[in-house]
């Protein structure tokens, strides 16, 4: 019985250490990292708890054994809070260099990492914006609750394309998320689109560029403003959402959001693997019908990397990505931030050297609060 402190406290300290080193090629391994990275701050009280009972509880090496772990646990679940706070503080200047924008403060909210915030209440109707091959493609579309003052006036709309791996997944996925950027006065359309195997790219872009057409058609009765619309989108959204942006050559798309999302569908694949946490090669096989090994294939992959796509003169990019990435790695991101660099189009990556794959899912840990801000601040740079 008296080695149960040490042997506790050497899983609590095992697990820390996923915020300093990738998780293992397993789902529940990165799900576990999601925990640790992002509630760290309630996950400390643990080791705290587990090195009172030693002090009080215990003596000789298993004490010195079970504070010594401890103080590694501890370590491991505050260090997403004080990097994160680090980056806050340079953030703001950040933005403003890549994007413009007036001087705005920002530090991590302490307090918010354990009373988190109230998810505003969004007004939200499903429209069907196409039918095809007998099924229906629908979004969801969030509606502003506009002051007197700038009612009836159009609004900018954020398009949210979702993840999945691109075979699941749906519009519903973080709408947590839609409903905050509604109650900063934009609206926000989640769409759908067709999924892999039964159908392969590009269906999957056409159905986004056939969202985007409908709503500029219908964008009186939305008020939404046609000229003025984002696209942000979660790993297999963000590709899509880069995808999209930069190959649609349209000046309505003012920027491009893509939270740690693969860019370079040739390099994804040659990095991928059968037994990695997603077996990456069948995702690979079922979206673009096969590998990159024939000249047709080859192409398909190039369509869809927006690392090919981008040009001088495409939209603003915000970068989002976690450096213990399990799913997707952040590679892609600085990738592409390298070539954005390159073509001197406006951009900026948000590297989280702790976070995984789904670093958002609590919009109110250290990653979450990070993206609300940077979020926040690039819609107001890029939309009017």
């Amino acid at each position: 019985m008296r080695w149960i402190l040490p042997l506790v406290s050497l899983v609590a300290a095992v697990a820390s250490l996923l915020t300093f080193v990738r998780a293992p090629d397993y789902i529940w391994a990165w799900k576990l990292a999601i925990v640790v990275g992002e509630y760290g701050h309630w996950l400390v009280l643990l080791p705290l708890g587990l090195a009172g009972l030693a002090v009080f509880g215990s003596g000789g090496m298993v004490r010195v054994l079970t504070l010594g772990l401890c103080a590694v646990a501890a370590g491991g679940c505050l260090r997403p809070v004080f990097t994160a706070w680090r980056i806050a503080e340079q953030l703001p200047a950040d933005l403003r260099g890549a994007f413009g924008g007036d001087d705005e403060s920002f530090g991590l909210d302490l307090g918010r990492l354990y009373r988190g915030r109230p998810v505003p209440s969004a007004a939200m109707r499903t429209e069907v914006f196409a039918r095809t091959e007998g099924q229906e493609l629908k979004l969801d579309f969030y509606r502003p609750a506009l002051s007197k003052d700038v009612r009836g006036k159009p609004r900018p709309c954020v398009i949210v394309v979702h993840g999945g791996g691109w075979d699941g997944g749906d519009r519903t996925q973080l709408a947590a998320w839609n409903a905050r950027l509604v109650a900063q006065g934009y609206a926000v359309a989640a769409v759908s689109y067709r999924l892999a195997p039964r159908w392969i790219w590009p269906a999957q872009r056409d159905d986004v560029l056939t969202a985007i057409a409908w709503l500029k058609a219908n964008a009186r009765q939305l008020e939404i403003d046609p000229t003025q619309l984002v696209l942000l989108g979660r790993s297999a959204g963000g590709q899509l959402a880069a995808a999209v942006g930069y190959g649609a050559n349209d000046p309505a798309i003012r920027g491009v959001i893509a939270l740690y999302a693969p860019h370079d569908m040739p390099f994804a694949w040659s990095v991928s693997r059968e037994d990695d946490a997603l077996n990456s090669i069948k995702l690979f096989k079922q979206y673009f019908g096969g590998p990159p090994d024939t000249p047709e294939r080859r192409v398909l992959y190039e369509a869809a990397s927006g690392q090919s796509l981008v040009r001088a003169g495409s939209p603003p990019t915000l970068l989002l990505h976690g450096e213990r990435d399990t799913l997707a790695w952040y590679r892609h991101s600085e990738r592409l931030a390298a070539r954005l660099q390159e073509l001197r189009v406006p951009h900026y990556f948000v590297r989280l050297p702790w976070a995984t794959h789904g670093f958002d899912f609590n919009p109110d840990g250290p990653g979450g609060q990070l993206a609300d801000y940077a979020i926040r601040r690039f819609l107001a740079t890029v939309t009017h």
